[in-house]
């Protein structure tokens, strides 16, 4: 008798490490990595696509470049499993697509890009959605006992891995901020040092002065400081 488990051991490894986040990591990064330890751990898949839903926009990824086009070319169609479990928000499959009748369109492209069965799982992991599809080359691939099983793992690990990458943008996003702010306040010294030792004022009142000038144009006080540091660096050269 086959077996029905889905979850191999190398599997979970693979998707355990899906958390674990450095520079380079992005929510591409961690969607390709995702199918990747699908198609190669889980048994019977021959390929796997992710969606990320988040405010109405989806960003796709599959371990071949044939399913991102099965993902695509069914949300055109408008049937198929990953439209249907995303829409009733539980796992939706297709044992057979050379007998099944529900979305004939969807069997359709199926059998054209190769899959004869497919699994598909929606995880929440809120602010955004993962809409996660396994697919076969053979029919019945995927038991009901494994997808359960599967499903519980993948909303447990997603869900510390797409927490992370938030905490992490959100870090990155400030240290960028903090990073434009020093160089802004760089710049408005560099600024103050031109009209001090043009007229001789305190930095104090070199400072109102170019807050003065920035209201009268209504531009940011930063702005306004580059463009007249670079207009004395222009002279310099001259």
């Amino acid at each position: 008798m086959e077996s029905t488990a889905m979850i191999t051991p190398g599997l979970a490894r693979d998707l355990a490490t899906l958390g674990r986040l450095s520079e380079d990591t992005s929510t591409e990064s961690v969607l390709r990595g995702l199918t990747t330890a699908l198609a190669a751990g889980v048994p019977g898949c021959s390929g796997a696509s992710a969606e990320h839903w988040r405010d109405q926009r989806v960003l796709v990824s599959g371990s071949h470049s044939e399913l991102i086009m099965l993902v695509e070319g069914e949300r055109e169609l408008g049937e198929g499993p990953s439209i249907e479990a995303r829409k009733i928000g539980a796992r939706a499959s297709v044992t057979d697509v050379l007998t099944d009748s529900r979305w004939p369109r969807y069997d359709a492209l199926a059998t054209r890009w190769g899959v004869r069965s497919a699994l598909v799982v929606p995880i929440d992991v809120a602010p955004a959605e993962l809409v996660v599809g396994l697919y076969s080359v053979r029919p019945g691939a995927f038991s009901a006992q494994g997808a359960h099983s599967l499903t519980d793992m993948l909303t447990e690990q997603l869900g510390v891995a797409m927490a992370n990458m938030s905490e992490f943008d959100e870090v990155r996003t400030d240290a960028a901020q903090l990073q434009a702010a020093l160089a802004g306040r760089s710049v408005i010294d560099q600024a103050k040092g031109i009209i001090m030792q043009t007229s001789g004022c305190t930095p104090e009142a070199a400072f109102e002065e170019l807050r003065r000038i920035s209201q009268h144009h209504q531009v940011k006080v930063a702005d306004l400081a580059r463009l007249l540091v670079d207009e004395h660096q222009r002279k310099s050269r001259r």
